[in-house]
Order: structure tokens, then C-alpha cells, then sequence
């Protein structure tokens, strides 16, 4: 039988557990809205380009706290088209062989540019974010076509997939170039990158690429 002491014991862990109450009603509160780093919300991210919808992940599933889902988006094709897009600029920054794997790093990059771009603007860095890679994606592209030994270049559509490829690797590429050999670091590069192609600006490494990209193209229609 239990004895008096056990009485008081369970006694203590009921009282103990109602105490406890509000602040699980508190945790439930904070969990359910998410939010990007504890900081920016995805509520009111809206991707203007109809044709990107699809291809820029930030709502229901793909709306998480840390850009590190360790998801296997490479498994199955278009598969990463639903890995969030914020953890795609992570990735893409993970490059030349000395950066391979070191995501914390990569994730600790986009936080302290985040946390720039908000300065800079005044917005939603998660906007500003998919803007950016709206405005930055090539919509036509050449492809080189060789017919019984002549090459020449013919203009293409680009697919919504691939722009929104192309967008994320020239503005990482962008930021890595203005951080090299620079007392800028890359965080600073990265959020000039971003701002300035989320306005068009022909300041942003990725915008003047895109119209070469697309001038190029025009010429080989």
C-alpha cells in the first residue's frame, strides 16, 4: 500500500503539473506560427510571377524554422522544386571545394544577411528574398545546334525550374566574387546582392548577367 510519503510525493507532481499549464498553453502559442529563424514570417510572402508559383517553395510545408531540412530533394526530379527556397540560397553558397557540407556555416551566412536586408529596407528579408530571385532568372536562353559539323546558337524559352536555378546560382556566385579579396564579408555582399537585384538594379552581378544572358539570346533568334 502507499505509504503517507508517497501520498505527498504525487500530491506535489499533480499541484506541480497545473502550475506547468499556462506556460504549455504558452509553448503551443509561439509553436504554431512559424516563423524564419524565430524572426521573419512567411504570411505575407507572395511570389508575383505566376509562372514561379510552383518553382518558389515558401508556403504550408516548406514554411520552417531553420533552413535545414536535410531533406532528399535530389532523389526524384523536380523534387527540390519543393525544397523551401531559403535553403536553397544555403546550399548554393556551400560551393568550391573548401565550403563542401558546412550547411551551420552557410545557414549562419544567410541569418546575419537576413538580418541586413532588414535594415537595408525595412521589409521582410523572405520577400526581398523571392524578388530577388524573380527578377534575376533568365526567361531566354541560346543552346548550341550543330548540323554536319556547323555549330551555331538558336534562342530558347527557359523553363520555370531552371530560371529559378540559374537566379539562385548567379546571385550566390555574385556575392562570393564581391567577398573575395574584399573587407566586406560575405553576409554584407550577400544582402547587397539580394536588395539590389530585388529592385532590377544593374548593380547586382545576377541582373547584368541575366540581360547578357538575354541579349545573347535575342541576337540568335
Amino acid at each position: 500500500y502507499p505509504t503517507q510519503s508517497t501520498w505527498g510525493f504525487f500530491a506535489s507532481r499533480v499541484s506541480s503539473l497545473d502550475r506547468r499549464a499556462p506556460v504549455r498553453e504558452k509553448m503551443t502559442q509561439y509553436a504554431n506560427d512559424v516563423k524564419l529563424f524565430g524572426k521573419w514570417t512567411y504570411d505575407d510572402v507572395e511570389v508575383s510571377d505566376i509562372s514561379l508559383t510552383d518553382y518558389i517553395a515558401v508556403k504550408q510545408k516548406s514554411a520552417v524554422f531553420l533552413p535545414h531540412t536535410a531533406g532528399r530533394y535530389q532523389t526524384k526530379r523536380f523534387r527540390k522544386a519543393q525544397c523551401p527556397i531559403v535553403e536553397r540560397l544555403v546550399n548554393s553558397l556551400m560551393r568550391h571545394g573548401r565550403n563542401n557540407g558546412k550547411k551551420v556555416k552557410a545557414v549562419r551566412i544567410v541569418k546575419h544577411c537576413f538580418e541586413i536586408i532588414h535594415l537595408l529596407t525595412d521589409r521582410n528579408p523572405v520577400q526581398v528574398l523571392v524578388e530577388a530571385v524573380s527578377n534575376s532568372g533568365p526567361r531566354e536562353d541560346s543552346t548550341r545546334i550543330g548540323t554536319a559539323g556547323v555549330v551555331r546558337r538558336q534562342a530558347v524559352d527557359v523553363s520555370p525550374l531552371r530560371r529559378v536555378n540559374m537566379a539562385l546560382w548567379l546571385i550566390a556566385t555574385g556575392a562570393r566574387e564581391a567577398a573575395f579579396r574584399n573587407i566586406k564579408t560575405i553576409a554584407e555582399c550577400l544582402a547587397d546582392e539580394i536588395v539590389n537585384a530585388s529592385k532590377g538594379s544593374s548593380h547586382s552581378y545576377a541582373i547584368k548577367k541575366k540581360d547578357e544572358i538575354e541579349r545573347v539570346a535575342k541576337a540568335n533568334r
